[in-house]
């Protein structure tokens, strides 16, 4: 039972949406492959948004 909430939270907070804010936030900060605050705005919120959009969907077919 408690493995289960610890995955379970474990799940929700690494989760893909946090992965692609971490990743644009590190090429954002190198200079090897610099990346402009707009085009970091950009990436977030468009991957943010599909993956919302995703689970929204899945949510309302499957009533979780």
């Amino acid at each position: 039972m408690l493995r289960h909430a610890v995955d379970s939270l474990l799940s929700k907070l690494v989760s893909r949406k946090l992965m692609v804010w971490l990743t644009a936030t590190g090429l954002m900060l190198t200079d090897t492959l610099p990346l402009q605050s707009g085009d970091w705005v950009a990436i977030s919120l468009a991957y943010i948004g599909m993956q919302g959009l995703t689970d929204l969907d899945t949510q309302w077919k499957h009533g979780k």
